[in-house]
């Protein structure tokens, strides 16, 4: 909000640490995406209409994933989420609101069985259907090794990689769940799954940044280029943004074990 009131957003190159400028003012921005697992803040400091008034068009990635206090020990609870849901879509365009069920994680204890994340997916598909979002964007963990690396610490614990045959039936029960909620499926990178899924199914490919949203809901004339610097070779359907965030700047303390960037950690 400081930089927007400033009028100039300043961007911190992740690899080098250079600071550039570029316009923050609403003539030069078409739309702003936030992209949170906690809107508490933003709802309550009123953000939005603030930032409408102004004359910003947003919008908003919403990761609601199952609770599940291993995998992300430091998000609001799910009850508190499902409001933040319900407060957005009462505000906002509901086409404005894409919910994330991301990533899908199957893990291990111990030696124990394989546990996963999708146990409170229908109460969360439910909510969503209530609140009039139309989409949900998923996809399974990526493996990175960094991902791995934080993990080893912890005694016991692994990640898994289900085989895909498990996946595609996974995608396909979400996505008859969603359809009687009348909310499509999309999924983020996963394109050996995609080229797999049976003719009927109307699961589709997704655009966490998607101009041809923006465009539709703010009528503005925007560039639908693909951006070049996101995993179009694994399926990124995202256009051309610029992201205003730094994980330096404005640390993240929700620990999730299975974060591809490099959180602030605390403890348990």
């Amino acid at each position: 909000m400081k930089q927007m009131d400033s009028g100039v957003f300043e961007i911190q190159n992740p690899y080098n640490g250079r600071v550039s400028c570029i316009s923050a003012t609403p003539d030069k921005v078409r739309g702003i995406v936030f992209w949170s697992k906690d809107f508490g803040p933003f709802i309550r400091g009123n953000y939005g209409d603030r930032l409408i008034q102004k004359g910003y068009h947003l919008f908003f990635n919403f990761t609601i994933n199952s609770t599940d206090l291993f995998l992300e020990p430091h998000v609001p609870s799910l009850l508190e989420r499902l409001g933040q849901l319900a407060c957005l879509s009462r505000r906002f365009d509901k086409r404005c609101i894409q919910w994330r069920f991301d990533p899908i994680c199957f893990y291990q204890v111990h030696g124990h069985a394989s546990r996963h994340n999708l146990h409170d997916f229908l109460q969360i598909a439910d909510a969503a259907g209530d609140c009039g979002i139309q989409t949900c964007i998923t996809s399974f963990m990526d493996h990175y090794p960094k991902i791995h690396k934080r993990v080893r610490s912890i005694n016991g614990f692994s990640f898994l990689d289900p085989p895909d045959d498990q996946k595609m039936d996974i995608f396909l029960k979400m996505e008859t769940i969603l359809l009687s909620r009348h909310i499509r499926l999309l999924t983020c990178c996963e394109p050996k799954l995609m080229d797999q899924l049976p003719p009927y199914s109307k699961i589709g490919k997704s655009s966490c940044i998607s101009a041809h949203l923006l465009v539709e809901i703010s009528g503005e004339r925007l560039t639908i280029r693909k951006d070049r610097g996101q995993r179009i070779h694994q399926g990124c359907g995202c256009q051309t943004s610029v992201d205003i965030g730094s994980y330096t700047r404005q640390p993240c303390y929700h620990n999730c074990l299975f974060c591809y960037a490099n959180p602030k950690m605390r403890s348990r």
